[in-house]
């Protein structure tokens, strides 16, 4: 039992001694400065581009031509077009629908008799001026002799033009014949009946134009090609003039209506000078998960503010709609492009993107959305500090805003991410890309494989 005791404490003063020896020679603590609390940013450098401008804009495409289909005449539909129904195409100058001509064959004929008629009726006023004229004249020459009233009775026609009695008045004391065409009678040549069958003849033309228009009217025509959006119209039914029997929109031409800024309408050159050159853009459509592109140009420009947004409408025509649109996005190599058959036509009613072809400039940065900050603040990165600069913008989108470069420096690197605080002069880190940092790993090729390779190689 003593002999335990022993053993006991001296294990004990050993493990006391190295204990102590350990301590003593321990090596002292290496002193170190201690280290600043650098933030860690997110950044990646501006795009920097020249050239012009792309005004971006959306809109919704509507027809640039569009009609009621109407009747100008009453009558019954005796011909509707075949291909007169909701949403097919109708060429220019096809018959769309015919009236009942009966009734209007009918007054034309007889519009044509009483214009017959009133030619007789000229053609006897006339004679008969002639032959007054004639009279008038024949009377007036016997009556410059001295015995000339001695033939002339009441039963003469002459006597009724100017009496015996009136052209004896007419002497003077001399016995000398005066003037007597001023006071003869306006009816004596019988000129007035002569311009009444002429009025006459006038009426019953215009009578017979009336006729003949209404005649033609009875045939409606496509006055444009189009597409017919809604019909309502069948054969052996009456219609009234100006009833609606449907719409129809022409398909020569689209029009896409862009409302803009101020700020972004003046980006576009020569917009308020009509005659200039034209200003190109382009409409971009989405269908079945592809981007299609159609080539336009602004015809003009809204000089009213639109009174519920404030803006401007600038309208773009699309010249050939339904002849579909070019994929916007490259192909790649091998991949099948939609040809035009396959590309669809753009749609009235469709809501499209635009692109107007603005001012050029040498140099203007495209900015991420994500790194604008309030007051059109952006945050740079310079030798290791955050440096604040205020940027004009040129533009804004939904992803992205073109900003000016003034201010910028050379290889401008712009931050995206948020701080707690941010302080100009103040120094941060810039996170590495993993993507970029991670090396290539390159799957491994079992020993199997490799074995079954060399077999296959050898001879």
């Amino acid at each position: 039992m003593h002999r335990q005791r022993v053993i006991g404490g001296l294990i004990l003063l050993a493990a006391i001694l190295i204990a102590a020896l350990l301590i003593f020679l321990r090596p002292s603590p290496e002193e170190k400065p201690p280290e600043e609390n650098i933030p860690l940013v997110q950044a990646q450098p501006l795009e920097i581009r020249s050239g012009n401008l792309m005004v971006q804009g959306a809109g919704t495409i509507r027809a640039r031509e569009e009609l009621t289909l109407s009747a100008e005449v009453a009558g019954k539909l005796v011909y509707v077009n075949p291909g007169l129904r909701e949403g097919q195409s109708v060429a220019r100058g096809a018959t769309l629908f015919r009236i009942d001509t009966a009734d209007y064959r009918n007054a034309v004929q007889t519009a044509q008799a009483d214009v017959a008629s009133q030619n007789v009726a000229v053609m006897e006023a006339r004679e008969e001026v002639s032959l007054a004229k004639a009279e008038l004249t024949r009377f007036q020459q016997r009556g410059a002799s001295s015995n000339a009233y001695a033939s002339v009775d009441s039963s003469d026609y002459a006597a009724r033009i100017l009496p015996p009695d009136v052209l004896a008045k007419t002497q003077d004391t001399n016995g000398q014949q005066t003037d007597t065409s001023a006071q003869t009678n306006g009816l004596a040549t019988r000129e007035p009946q002569l311009l009444s069958a002429r009025a006459a003849l006038r009426r019953a033309q215009a009578q017979l134009s009336d006729a003949q228009t209404a005649l033609k009217r009875t045939t409606v025509r496509a006055p444009f090609s189009g597409v017919v959006r809604s019909e309502e119209i069948a054969l052996g039914s009456y219609v009234a003039p100006g009833q609606s029997l449907g719409t129809m929109v022409g398909t020569a031409d689209f029009e896409a209506v862009i409302p803009l800024s101020e700020s972004e309408a003046a980006l576009i050159p020569a917009l308020w000078r009509p005659g200039s050159n034209r200003i190109e853009a382009s409409v971009y459509s989405d269908y079945g998960g592809t981007r299609y592109r159609w080539q336009a140009f602004v015809d003009r420009a809204n000089s009213v503010l639109n009174p519920q947004t404030r803006t401007i409408d600038v309208f773009l025509r699309i010249p050939n709609p339904l002849r579909g649109g070019a994929p916007a996005v490259v192909q790649k190599e091998g991949q099948k492009s939609a040809g035009a058959s396959g590309a669809p036509p753009l749609f009235v009613g469709s809501f499209v993107d635009a692109e107007i072809t603005g001012r050029a400039l040498d140099q203007y940065a495209v900015l991420p959305l994500a790194a604008l900050r309030p007051g059109n603040e952006i945050w740079l990165v310079r030798d290791g500090k955050l440096r604040i600069v205020k940027v004009d913008i040129l533009q804004r989108t939904d992803k992205k805003a073109l900003i000016s470069t003034a201010g910028l420096g050379e290889k401008p690197m712009v931050i995206l991410g948020t701080l707690r605080t941010a302080t100009d002069g103040q120094q941060v880190r810039i996170a590495e890309d993993r993507k970029a940092a991670a090396p290539e790993v390159k799957p491994a090729v079992s020993k199997t494989k490799a074995a079954k390779s060399g077999a296959d190689k050898a001879p």
